[in-house]
């Protein structure tokens, strides 16, 4: 009888991968890894940090663009807090449109997302309805309610005519023009606070709520008691990106009031704008920046520092 010759089989295409070929040296990943990084911190170094850097340099300087610029050292924050007219008083009107803006696109965007909550039909209409001013460009919103404020002719000013009150110059009153603004903020800005707010009512687990209602608590106990502890995140989340947004606040102020009238709407960055287009001072202007950046970041800084006090990330 023949003796038996043992074949090995021969791979199969599709089967398991040898150990050295699913060996992948540290090196070439490595190389790949920072091949995709590096675009990035490529971009933030030298489109972010180093300007960022220039320009507290450029804030210690007299610089215009145009001329040598000479070391002034601190001579230009000294200015700013002693003998800028124009600081404490925008100062001002940017924490109080800040205050305003925040708190009630907040409070509004937080009744819009439970309103948005519900399972009627048309929902998602009302929630494309309420987000849409969000996404709208600010100039075009400017535009617009530049016209409903027109003393004359413009649509709020028509309709109280009409019950025989005199309307008033919302926007070139010095009582009413900043109060003008934060309508126009408020209405733009409830949107963003609503669909984060409507995002965290949608993750929260309904068998708490379902317990609640077993326990026969109230409708408004089970949203004070378990909905809103659960929201915390979420309003810590909008609490600090709003303050950030709001005390940046130009575009509106810019197209509707540029500042006016009598500067009752002038904000911090549109006089930061003003003296570095409006009088070519790089270096005040990027010495008010750096005082902007820093109140900012105290503020924000305090906020994190009280968040163990009131968010809750656990059920």
């Amino acid at each position: 009888m023949a003796n038996a010759v043992l074949l090995k089989p021969p791979d199969v295409d599709g089967g398991p991968p040898s150990r050295k070929r699913a060996k992948v040296k540290p090196k070439r990943q490595n190389l790949a890894g920072w091949l995709f990084v590096g675009p990035v911190i490529f971009g933030v170094l030298f489109f972010q940090l180093a300007p960022v850097a220039a320009s507290l340099v450029v804030s210690l300087t007299n610089w215009t663009g145009l001329n040598s610029p000479k070391f002034l050292g601190l001579g230009n924050y000294k200015e700013l807090f002693t003998a800028d007219d124009t600081f404490w008083p925008s100062l001002k009107n940017t924490v109080i449109f800040t205050l305003v803006v925040v708190v009630l696109t907040i409070f509004i965007g937080l009744g819009l997302a439970v309103l948005c909550n519900q399972k009627i039909k048309g929902i998602g209409f009302f929630r494309t309805l309420y987000y849409s001013p969000a996404v709208t460009n600010v100039v075009a919103i400017g535009f617009v309610w530049f016209w409903l404020y027109n003393p004359d002719n413009g649509l709020f000013n028509s309709t109280l005519k009409t019950i025989g009150i005199d309307g008033p110059a919302w926007l070139s009153d010095t009582k009413t023009a900043l109060v003008a603004v934060m309508i126009v903020a408020l209405w733009q800005g409830v949107g963003y606070p609503m669909v984060i707010l409507l995002a965290g009512l949608q993750s929260i687990d309904q068998s708490l709520i379902e317990a609640a209602t077993v326990d026969g608590a109230s409708a408004w106990r089970r949203f004070w008691a378990v909905v809103f502890p659960l929201l915390t995140p979420s309003l810590f989340f909008l609490t600090i990106t709003q303050f950030i947004t709001s005390f940046q606040v130009f575009g509106i102020i810019y197209v509707m009031t540029s500042g006016g009238p009598n500067n009752a709407t002038s904000v911090f960055i549109f006089q930061i704008y003003e003296a570095a287009f409006g009088h070519g001072r790089l270096g005040y202007a990027s010495a008010m920046g750096w005082v902007l950046f820093v109140i900012v970041g105290v503020v924000t800084a305090i906020q994190w520092r009280m968040e163990k006090r009131w968010v809750h990330y656990d059920n």
